[in-house]
């Protein structure tokens, strides 16, 4: 470190590995960040930090040992990292001190593959099944201390989009698309999906990881995929005394620019419940502009509220009018595939 140097950083490297492929791998929890391991990084950055975790990725899904064991054996499901229960606990430790914590994820409508697919609809059942399991803690958590609040403004999920008028001049292909097809109702609706296909978090404005990762099994096994991640901070700007304001932040901020197409004084206090509600508004009319019938003007913003609705026990129910994703005979809750293993769609 350069001590006259206020804008240096601190990087440190994470992988996944288990015992199978290192000798002398921990079997305690608490030793995984210091030996750089993504999985034990990420719950600490958890556990550690204060105000405000954003999230982008193109899984969420886990914690199945906490599903509602309604139709499943969660047991059988094995999608058992800790991340989303982490996440759901952390809130709920916050509510029960009388402290603001909030959660903001972004993911993609529908992750890689075709929508109604049997696979993607797992991979949706599962996460519906992850949101659910964090909206009931959270609930449970407001109850008890007595307050009567929306769960949204301690945790709440988007997707991202975009829709067009069409302009005089633009480009037309020369093939059009089948008849019936989501892509015909796509391009006939002028919209289409923005794909979320980063994995990154940002903590306390202060504290950025990036890397391959996602929030699913396959990713935080440590014996499935391999995966790699880079964590970094700036030690000059930490929330010690008052808010970061280094370029974590800044790049945060850019980032809800480009989203929401807008800024907002609230956007400096993101874990406030100003900016959680007001974001929300703003993501729930975007929402709206971009499924509805007809456009008049260009989508003003890319960030939508994840087309679900949360009950009064937390139940993750659908948006009403909105079974299936817009141009799709997809579910947004997604949909059992008993043929095939968890171990596929995890």
């Amino acid at each position: 470190m350069f001590p006259e140097d206020h804008e240096t950083w601190n990087v440190q490297l994470f992988r996944s590995i288990d015992g199978g492929a290192a000798f002398g791998f921990p079997r305690l929890l608490k030793t995984l960040p210091e030996l750089g391991l993504l999985v034990g990084r990420i719950i600490s950055l958890i556990v550690a930090f204060k105000m405000l975790i954003l999230m982008l990725f193109d899984y969420f899904l886990g914690s199945s040992f906490a599903w509602s064991a309604d139709d499943i054996k969660p047991e059988d499901v094995g999608a058992l990292h800790l991340i989303p229960k982490e996440l759901s606990l952390k809130i709920v430790s916050k509510i029960e001190a009388g402290e603001r914590f909030t959660v903001y994820v972004v993911v993609p409508m529908w992750p890689e593959g075709v929508p109604e697919s049997a696979s993607v609809q797992a991979i949706l059942d599962w996460q519906k099944r992850t949101m659910e399991m964090m909206y009931k803690d959270i609930v449970q958590a407001l109850r008890a201390k007595g307050i009567e609040d929306d769960p949204r403004n301690y945790l709440t999920f988007f997707c991202l989009g975009n829709r067009e008028v069409k302009k005089s001049g633009e480009y037309e292909p020369s093939e059009q698309p089948d008849p019936d097809s989501d892509y015909q109702r796509a391009q006939m609706a002028r919209r289409f999906m923005i794909y979320v296909h980063t994995k990154m978090m940002i903590v306390d404005d202060e504290y950025i990881i990036i890397g391959s990762a996602n929030i699913n099994q396959r990713s935080m096994d440590g014996s499935r995929d391999s995966e790699i991640a880079m964590g970094a901070y700036q030690p000059y700007h930490l929330a010690a005394r008052q808010p970061a304001r280094g370029q974590v932040h800044g790049f945060r901020m850019s980032l809800w620019y480009e989203h929401l197409g807008m800024l907002h004084d609230s956007f400096l206090r993101p874990e406030s419940e100003e900016c959680i509600s007001k974001v929300n508004q703003i993501a729930d009319k975007y929402w709206d502009l971009y499924s509805r019938e007809s456009l008049e003007r260009d989508l003003p913003g890319h960030l939508l509220r994840y087309p679900i609705g949360v009950a009064s026990e937390g139940d993750v129910t659908e948006l009403p009018g909105y079974e299936f994703f817009p141009d799709t005979k997809a579910r947004i809750l997604g949909g059992k595939a008993d043929y095939l293993p968890p171990i596929l769609t995890t």
